[in-house]
C-alpha cells in the first residue's frame, strides 16, 4: 500500500473511484422527485426516503473474510434510509444501508455471500458554497454469523454481528469542487475495532484479552456519482485510513463501486465491486498469516424502488 500522501493526489488523478448508495446519490435522486404543496409556503429542512432493492445474482468472491461461495447465483437484497437535514449554513446527513445475500447450491446448500451493515452521520457548517468543517460518525458490521469454506468439508467461524465492527469518530473538512463529487478529509481521526467473542479477536488484529483496538490515525474518504448514459449510472466511495501507531505506511482501504442500468421504472441491471485492504486482518496467504485484498464482485437484475417523503406528481388529467 502506497504512503498515506496518496489521499490527496488521489482526486486530481482518479475522481471515479469513489461509492455505493452514498450520501450524496441519494440527495440527487431524492430531489428529482420533489414536488411541492402549492399551498405549503413552509421551506422543507429535512428530507428522508430510502430505496429498496432485490436482485439475482452471479458472484465471485477472493479472499473475502467474512466467509462465502466462490462462484455462484444468489439472492441480494439491499435496504437503504436517509434523512438529511439543511438550514442556512447547517446541514446534516444520516444513511443506513445493509446489503445482505445468500447463495444455495444442490451441493453446499445454503451460505451468505454478502452481509453488510453501515452507518453514517456527518454533520457540516459551511465555510463557502465549496468547503464545510464537518464532523463525520460511521459504524460497520455484519449482522449474521458469517463462515469460510477453505474445502467441502470445512467450515471456519469467521464473523457475527459487531464482530467485527468498525466505528470511526472524524473531525475534518469536507471539499465539493464539482457537483457529486464530495471529498472528506481528517488529520486526527480516532478508529475502535470491535470483536466480541475472544475466539475471533486475532484474526482482526485485537488483542485476545480486550474487546476492541483503538487506533488513531488520518482519514480520507471520497463520494462520487456519474451518468454515464441515460440510463446507465456510476456510484462509488473510497474510505482511506493510515494508522498513526503501527505501520502508517500500510493504509487501509474500503472502496465500493455500483454500476446501475435502468430497464424499466422498477427493473435495473446492477454490478457492484468491493474491494478491502485492512492490514489488521491476516488470514490470506500460504499460512493464513498474512493480509490480503478482498474482493466482491456480484452482477443482478431485479427491482428498485426508491421512496421519499415528498408529495408525488399528481396524475395527469385524462384527454377529453
Amino acid at each position: 500500500m502506497k504512503k498515506f500522501l496518496f489521499v490527496f493526489f488521489l482526486p486530481a488523478f482518479s475522481p471515479v473511484l469513489s461509492q455505493d448508495a452514498t450520501v450524496q446519490d441519494l440527495k440527487t435522486q431524492s430531489s428529482k422527485t420533489i414536488t411541492k404543496d402549492p399551498n405549503d409556503t413552509i421551506p422543507k429542512i429535512w428530507k428522508t426516503g430510502g430505496l429498496i432493492s432485490i436482485n439475482l445474482s452471479q458472484g465471485s468472491l477472493s479472499n473475502w473474510a467474512a466467509g462465502g461461495e466462490k462462484f455462484s447465483l444468489s439472492l441480494n437484497s439491499l435496504l437503504s434510509g436517509f434523512a438529511f437535514y439543511k438550514k442556512n449554513k447547517h446541514s446534516w446527513d444520516n444513511l443506513a444501508t445493509w446489503n445482505i445475500g445468500y447463495v444455495k447450491t444442490t451441493s453446499l446448500g445454503t451460505r451468505k455471500n454478502d452481509d453488510r451493515v453501515e452507518f453514517t452521520s456527518k454533520y457540516g457548517y459551511a465555510l463557502n458554497p465549496k468547503l464545510n468543517i464537518s464532523g463525520l460518525f460511521n459504524v460497520r458490521t455484519q449482522f449474521f454469523k458469517g463462515y469460510d469454506y477453505p474445502d467441502a468439508d470445512t467450515k471456519n467461524y469467521t464473523s457475527n454481528f459487531f464482530a467485527p465492527a468498525y466505528v470511526l469518530l472524524s473531525p475534518g473538512f469536507d471539499y465539493h469542487p464539482v457537483k457529486n463529487l464530495s471529498i472528506f478529509v481528517s488529520p486526527a481521526t480516532a478508529r475502535w475495532t470491535i470483536v466480541r467473542p475472544d475466539s475471533l479477536r486475532a484474526l482482526y488484529g485485537v488483542p485476545v484479552d480486550k474487546p476492541a483496538d483503538f487506533q488513531y490515525g488520518a482519514y480520507a474518504t471520497i463520494s462520487y456519482i456519474a451518468n454515464l448514459g441515460k440510463a446507465v449510472s456510476y456510484t462509488g466511495k473510497l474510505d482511506l485510513f493510515s494508522n498513526y501507531r503501527h505501520n502508517p505506511q500500510n493504509v487501509d482501504l474500503y472502496m465500493t463501486n455500483l454500476f446501475a442500468a435502468k430497464i424499466s421504472r422498477i427493473l435495473s441491471v446492477t454490478y457492484s465491486l468491493t474491494l478491502i485492504y485492512d492490514d489488521d486482518v491476516r488470514q490470506f496467504g500460504p499460512h493464513n498469516t498474512s493480509a490480503g485484498l478482498q474482493v466482491q464482485s456480484l452482477f443482478g437484475a431485479g427491482l428498485q424502488v426508491k421512496f421519499d417523503n415528498f408529495t408525488p406528481r399528481p396524475p395527469k388529467a385524462p384527454a377529453p
